[in-house]
């Protein structure tokens, strides 16, 4: 059976929990993800983890903070001045927003911490910082000219 390897594009059914068992995201009830593994569409661990497969195969992969979003960034937390909010929105902790860097690209951050005055931003990842768990079925190998599906 043929192997998925790199630079093979696949499709794959996922299902993303923490080590806690908390789900974060899964393809149920979607299309597969798909994508050309070693092209870095995805995160290290994740492209690692399907290397190997055949079609039809489960298996669930630990991925390390280090081969998924990486530890969290003290830097990526901004204090940002309550007064340039614009008028009429209430900052509360936990809603997401998106603000323009300097070369005008969006980033998305959450707020963490409300004060009088400050309002206190975490442009990290949701899941830097974490240890992820995915529980993979390649679905479809796309690679080499050459189609194989699951039965």
């Amino acid at each position: 059976m043929q192997q998925v390897k790199a630079g093979d594009t696949v499709r794959v059914h996922y299902h993303g929990r923490l080590t806690d068992g908390t789900t974060f995201d899964s393809s149920a009830g979607r299309e597969p993800l798909e994508f050309q593994v070693g092209s870095g569409m995805v995160i290290k661990g994740f492209d690692e983890g399907v290397m190997g497969m055949t079609v039809g195969q489960k298996k669930t992969i630990e991925i390390p903070v280090e081969e998924a979003y990486g530890p969290k960034d003290p830097q990526a937390i901004i204090e940002f001045p309550a007064a340039n909010f614009p008028p009429g929105m209430t900052p509360e902790v936990g809603m997401q927003l998106a603000m323009t860097n300097q070369h005008g690209h969006q980033i998305p951050v959450t707020i963490i911490e409300v004060r009088p005055d400050i309002v206190v931003l975490d442009a990290n990842h949701q899941l830097a910082g974490e240890d992820l768990v995915f529980d993979l079925e390649l679905v479809e190998i796309l690679g080499g000219g050459s189609r194989i599906i699951m039965p």
